[in-house]
């Protein structure tokens, strides 16, 4: 039986592992709910947390904004089944829906329009022409004054190939010097789950994984153009340190 106890294990070793591949991920969460803190013009924002896996962003914007609501939304059953059973609650709903298909922001049923879309880790799964769907459903999808935010590795593309080396490059760099590169890594962390008996069920549900392959990568130059085109009157990066960045939409 997974326990609240054996949730929140689970969900140290991804934060941990986690930062394997992001030795500022702390920082980067901060960021973020500093950018929702500062655009959303009320104490009690309903915030749509695309890609939420186990809730790591979401349970940072709860500890940070005690009036906010956060709903979840993500395809991986195992990854949602560790945050309800550590989070869930009246002010973190999880909810089942891939972001790639149509529908997604029907399932999400939000009592009124959302005052940001916040993601972290999750939108580089996504092919160029899906990603500019979901962000043309976000701009409809939120009023004047609403925000955008996403967290990731993001990159140049082909036409700057050498500062996407240089910047994967620093990533690295900054991890050796704050000790992080010896974690436990993302292929570790699934071989241990699909070991641990009271992940069983959740790990059948998720049979075999997620699909993860993405044949068709946008840059973040793509990134902010849907932005514009999707009815953002500003769209811009607000935080960097080599490959990983925050990018922000404004309506």
């Amino acid at each position: 039986m997974l326990t609240r106890e054996r949730a929140l294990y689970w969900l140290d070793r991804w934060d941990r592992q986690q930062e394997y591949y992001i030795p500022d991920r702390e920082e980067r969460f901060a960021v973020i709910v500093d950018v929702v803190q500062e655009v959303v013009d009320r104490p009690d924002p309903l915030v749509v947390d695309l890609g939420t896996g186990p809730g790591s962003l979401a349970v940072r914007i709860l500890d940070r904004m005690p009036a906010a609501t956060v709903v979840g939304v993500d395809a991986d059953p195992l990854l949602r089944g560790l945050a309800e059973a550590a989070h869930g609650s009246d002010r973190f709903r999880i909810v089942a829906a891939d972001l790639r298909e149509d529908g997604w922001f029907d399932a999400l049923d939000l009592p009124r329009a959302p005052d940001a879309f916040v993601s972290t880790t999750a939108l580089h799964w996504m092919d160029r022409e899906p990603l500019r769907k979901l962000i043309t459903r976000c701009g409809a999808a939120l009023g004047a004054g609403g925000v955008f935010v996403n967290g990731d590795h993001l990159y140049e593309g082909p036409h700057g190939a050498r500062l996407d080396d240089l910047a994967r490059a620093l990533t690295s760099r900054r991890a050796r010097r704050v000790g992080v590169d010896g974690r436990e890594d993302w292929q570790a962390w699934w071989r241990a789950v699909e070991e641990a008996p009271e992940l069983a069920d959740l790990a059948h549900a998720r049979a075999g994984g997620f699909d993860h392959a993405v044949q068709d990568r946008p840059t973040v130059h793509d990134h902010l153009a849907f932005l514009r085109e999707a009815g953002f009157v500003e769209a811009g990066a607000v935080w960097q340190f080599g490959d990983d960045r925050i990018i922000v939409g404004l309506r």
